[in-house]
């Protein structure tokens, strides 16, 4: 065992990069990341690295955990809460050793969950025994987390092969950390591990049942896409599986034809920052689901044309219409630099003002632009491309990430970019002296991890209750009603698609489209990107935009994967990226890129997946941190996977979210966690828990006397008792004559009192 405490002096907190090269073998590059960009050749893991730059070991793990999630099923809840736990197991790591900051999880109870935190001998080498201890937690955590990915064959022998290239012992599993414990910081990592882990079960993520759904049940039948139309929905304002063969983003076949839901109860998952101020509980098919920062509904379709339905009727029209977009032969040249695209002066606060905010005809937002780039004070120089290779380079880049890590995590890679940047500082704030590279990292994952944490479940709770339709159903289903502009034109519904000349229009006697024996006249045609049937090889065939039946309208995605398979109100990729970019302008203490100038490029003809292109070479540039957020909100839109009415409100709610996050977090830092704060100090497993098994309770206070109560939803007392207690756990409500559905249990000891959320089911 002396290995543990002696090898990891080749690695310390932090490696000079001619150091980090001589150690792992590092090959280094000087773009930004399009996937792990450089890989430490002796274990065979990712990680992009910039010359002059230094890694810390949690650097290492995090880049790991990106390699990771780009093998496993592409989940942005799943990994959301991956990165959350993963950053927080490291940087309890880390604040174990630190006289000021608090810990999150060490010596705390959280959401009931309690982890005690005995006193430990103080380490000879406080940076060792931190480099040793995040190893461990990040380590155990991510071989749990990852056991049964579809690519469990790959991510498990790197995460071993960095673990011994980094000198530590996998065989070592103690997790006696206390005073005069040998080897007290690998066990620390262990302990922490054990405890996440632990944590995890009842998180009321139902991790221990692979995220499935417990209560959702769609209300529209499938749709094929494959085939023309959407005749069986039921609802135009609800959301529709799609069947067909579905491969994720990350290459993985989807083992059902129709996928379900991902998520929609996820709005009950423990949170970090979100509290009771920004929650409402709405009923729905006798489920309570779990809102925070409920944005209200978004417009719905009424059949007789009322309500909010011209509203419905241009936000989904606008995103067909934005697919016309997508041809880089139309003539049409943008200038996608700062100097034109980015600094949108402000974000619409009604659906009125939607219709100035987003170009109908033409594309984009109300960008300004900026007229220098503050860090040299020189003018951006303008970048002319296609207008359809810029919106079709826009639509795959942010699709889940270039190598799909997923939304959230791409922006690790990009803070990750961020903070290999030569002009990089790693100042909190901006301010004060630079932190050395594994306290900034382990500072600056956790604050980003917990706000993409809450970010998805924020979004996901509004998506599960909500259950807003996609474009690829709206638009199909519209267009099957007809149109709704004159009712004296064949085919006129109120509640169809609006004719606009040029780009919505009704096919005619003698059109191409017409068919045999005029079968498709009076149907609605679309002048928009005409889909897969028009590329038969997608390494040298665009489909490009031309006339196409509405009926077989499909969006600018994969094949395989041709929308999410979630509702899209509210748009989750708009919420995780603006609250990212907040995050990143509190966490650097700028709104700028370092250098005043983000970066991504995109060769000509070899970076498009599913049809050839760009036919230039195009470089993706953000002057801030908002702007390449405002960029992926948009992408969406071009991609068909979102109209501007689930825009909007992620936005919104991403600053909102960063807020939270960062104040909170922020606190933890300084040592301001308050050791009596007013937290659950019981748990309560299993949760969910079927009618015919007891719930165990562990108490994280002695007491001699347990009082327990179980009220129902409506706030009746259905169960109590009493009983005398010895330890810390109790084992005994009996469950079997309840009915499915929530209840509330009161917890009573001595001198404390605590509150949960129990899920039944049959």
């Amino acid at each position: 065992m002396n290995q543990i405490c002696t090898v990891s002096r080749t690695v310390g907190r932090a490696l000079p990069m001619t150091a980090l090269i001589a150690t792992l073998g590092l090959v280094t590059l000087d773009v930004f990341p399009t996937s792990a960009a450089a890989h430490v050749a002796g274990y065979g893991g990712p990680g992009f690295v910039a010359a002059g730059t230094e890694h810390s070991v949690a650097r290492l793990w995090n880049e790991e955990l990106l390699e990771a999630i780009r093998h496993d099923f592409a989940r942005p809840t799943v990994h959301a809460r991956n990165l959350f736990h993963v950053s927080v197991a490291m940087y309890d790591a880390w604040a174990a050793y630190d006289d000021v900051a608090d810990t999150y999880m060490l010596g705390k109870t959280v959401h009931g969950a309690t982890c005690p935190f005995y006193e430990m001998d103080k380490p000879v080498d406080i940076d060792l025994a931190r480099d040793e201890a995040v190893s461990y937690a990040a380590y155990r955590l991510l071989s749990h987390r990852f056991r049964n990915s579809p690519g469990a064959a790959q991510t498990l022998p790197r995460f071993d092969s960095l673990f011994a290239s980094l000198g530590y012992d996998a065989s070592f599993t103690s997790t006696d950390y206390r005073k005069g414990a040998p080897h007290a910081a690998a066990a620390l990592g262990n302990y922490i591990a054990e405890r996440m882990i632990e944590y995890g079960q009842h998180d009321h993520s139902n991790e221990q049942n692979a995220y499935a759904n417990l209560h959702y049940k769609p209300l529209n039948p499938p749709m094929t896409p494959t085939l023309p139309g959407d005749p069986d929905i039921a609802d135009y304002n609800r959301w529709q599986p799609l069947t067909l063969d579905f491969i994720d983003q990350s290459g993985h076949q989807i083992p059902v034809s129709t996928p379900p839901f991902l998520s929609p109860e996820w709005g009950q998952v423990n949170s970090f920052a979100l509290n009771d101020q920004d929650l409402t509980v709405h009923e729905r098919d006798g489920y309570d689901y779990w809102v925070f920062h409920d944005p209200g509904a978004p417009p719905h379709l009424q059949m007789d044309g009322g309500g909010l339905s011209d509203d419905y009727q241009w936000t989904f029209e606008l995103v067909a219409i934005w697919a016309s977009h997508l041809d880089p032969n139309d003539g049409v040249l943008w200038d996608i630099s700062p100097a034109s695209i980015g600094n949108v002066p402000r974000l619409p606060e009604t659906l009125a003002e939607y219709r100035d905010f987003y170009d109908l005809l033409d594309g984009g937002d109300p960008s300004e632009g900026w007229d220098v780039n503050p860090r040299t004070g020189k003018p951006y120089e303008p970048q002319m491309v296609p207008r359809g290779d810029y919106t079709r380079v826009l639509a795959e880049f942010w699709a889940d990430g270039p190598k799909s890590e997923t939304p959230p995590g791409h922006w690790f890679t990009i803070l990750n970019y961020v903070n290999d940047h030569p002009l990089s500082h790693r100042r909190f704030e901006g301010v004060g002296p630079e932190l050395d590279p594994l306290e900034w990292d382990v500072k600056a994952y956790f604050l980003l991890g917990a706000a993409m944490h809450d970010a998805a479940v924020s979004a996901w709770g509004i998506k599960g209750y909500h259950d807003y339709i996609r474009p690829v159903s709206a638009i199909r289903a519209m267009a099957d009603l007809g149109q709704s502009s004159d009712p004296d034109l064949p085919h006129y519904h109120p509640a169809g698609l609006p004719l606009v000349d040029g780009l919505v229009e009704l096919v005619e006697e003698g059109d191409p489209l017409a068919g045999l024996d005029d079968v498709n006249v009076g149907k609605i045609k679309l002048y928009t990107w005409r889909g897969h049937d028009y590329i038969d090889d997608p390494e040298t065939d665009t489909a490009g935009v031309g006339w196409i039946l509405a009926e077989n309208w499909w969006p600018y995605q994969r094949p395989t994967f041709i929308t999410p398979p979630f509702a899209g109100y509210i748009s989750g990729h708009s919420t995780f990226s603006r609250a990212a970019a907040e995050m990143l302008t509190k966490l650097t203490g700028d709104e700028y890129f370092p250098g005043g100038m983000g970066q991504f490029f995109a060769p000509k003809d070899s970076f498009l997946v599913f049809e050839d292109g760009p036919s230039v070479d195009v470089t993706l540039q953000w002057a801030t941190y908002r702007d390449a957020s405002d960029q992926t909100s948009l992408s969406r839109i071009w991609g068909g996977i979102h109209p501007p009415a689930d825009d909007i409100p992620g936005r919104k709610i991403g600053i909102e979210i960063a807020a939270e996050v960062f104040a909170l977090g922020k606190r933890y830092f300084e040592g301001a966690i308050p050791d009596d704060s007013p937290v659950a100090t019981t748990l309560l497993y299993p949760n969910p828990v079927s009618a015919n098994r007891l719930v165990s309770i562990e108490l994280g206070r002695p007491t001699e006397q347990l009082d327990v109560e179980l009220f129902d939803a409506s706030g009746r007392r259905v169960q109590s008792m009493r009983q005398d207690v010895t330890g810390q756990r109790f084992v005994g409500m009996e469950l079997s004559d309840l009915a499915s559905g929530l209840y509330f249990v009161r917890v009573e000891g001595d001198s404390w009192e605590t509150h949960h959320r129990l899920q039944i089911i049959r």
